[in-house]
């Protein structure tokens, strides 16, 4: 939350300044003139340094200004009061910079407590099937936005899950938060993904039931491979489908779309499950709308699969932060929060 320090030459520009200045005063007489700049160094110490650093520096202009050899005290050619006054009201935009950078700090380590506990870090394999997720938020220094995504094994396979929830902030943080807890207890009993889906979608529609607005759903991709992790079955609740990248190429799986979770899947048609033979080296990528409606200058959609298939060479753990680089290097602007989920099924390979 807090950012990144800022540069190198920022932290250094005061004191050059108060350099510079001062000794280009002491040498020749005519460059008093220049004494109006060091009103500037307080407030650009209020950029890198906090209060104590910012008053002594406030201190050293006041005492430059006030030294014969410097020619900087001469009647009209610096107002002090002004620098003193500048000087002291830099200080305490400092200190109070200071305490909500503090605070900022404290907030951010919250907010990596509970990405944490809502999305812990994915392990490399869950049963026959290797994972790797990467996560960026929309708002810069946010942690946690509407996008999850998570791997379980359960009875009837290792089952991936991956969704967008309506809206930002808190209320699609806990939104997002019935949503795993439902997926993770479904995915020990529910024997198929539409009825997987299914009881997602009841989670929804009762939680919405308590919303202000009465609106809550999400979109959701599920996918299931048996125990063999010879063939995978996908559901797709208005979310994009999943890239299947074999032998250097790359496609978007065809699925029966369906309705978005809390639309209302209960009594009426269950969304369709589609069955993809694999093979050997076959890797699945899922992604978000933030990446597929990646924009570039020319306002172009960002081509998933075609970017995936020049990645091919790349290990599977490393696709989701290839993706990200590639998007950077082309100079895609991603304008939601960016979310994929890497998976690796090993067909007929030894368990985990």
């Amino acid at each position: 939350m807090r950012g990144a320090p800022p540069p190198w030459w920022i932290r250094l520009l005061p004191v050059l300044l108060l350099v510079a200045v001062t000794g280009a005063a002491t040498v020749t007489p005519h460059a008093s003139d220049l004494g109006f700049l060091l009103g500037a160094i307080p407030p650009l110490a209020v950029l890198s340094y906090g209060p104590l650093v910012t008053a002594l520096l406030g201190v050293l202009v006041v005492v430059s200004v006030n030294v014969p050899a410097t020619h900087l005290n001469r009647p009209g050619n610096t107002d002090l009061l002004t620098i003193v006054f500048v000087a002291l009201l830099s200080v305490f935009v400092s200190f109070v910079r200071s305490r909500r950078d503090a605070q900022l700090k404290v907030e951010r380590a919250i907010g990596e407590a509970v990405q944490r506990a809502v999305m812990p870090p994915l392990p490399e394999r869950v049963g026959r099937v290797g994972c790797a997720g990467f996560y960026r938020a929309a708002e810069d220094g946010t942690l946690v936005g509407g996008d999850f995504f998570d791997v379980r094994e359960g009875p009837y396979g290792v089952r991936a899950l991956m969704g967008d929830v309506r809206g930002h902030g808190l209320t699609a943080v806990v939104t997002m938060v019935s949503l795993l807890g439902a997926f993770r207890e479904a995915v020990l009993d529910q024997q198929d993904l539409e009825s997987l889906a299914g009881r997602l979608d009841r989670r929804l529609a009762v939680d919405a039931a308590g919303a202000p607005d009465g609106e809550l759903f999400a979109t959701a991709v599920l996918v299931e491979f048996p125990a063999d992790a010879r063939t995978m079955r996908v559901v797709a609740c208005g979310h994009p489908a999943p890239v299947l990248l074999r032998e250097g190429d790359a496609r978007e799986i065809t699925v029966t779309p369906g309705t978005p979770l809390g639309i209302g899947l209960v009594g009426a048609d269950p969304p369709k499950e589609v069955t993809v033979p694999l093979e050997p080296g076959d890797r699945l990528l899922l992604a978000s709308d933030g990446v597929w409606e990646a924009r570039d200058r020319s306002g172009g959609f960002y081509p998933l699969p075609d970017r995936l298939a020049a990645l091919a060479d790349t290990a599977a753990g490393a696709l989701p932060a290839a993706v990200w680089a590639d998007l950077a290097r082309l100079r895609y602007e991603v304008r939601d929060d960016a979310t994929m989920l890497a998976l690796a099924p090993d067909p007929g390979g030894p368990p985990a």
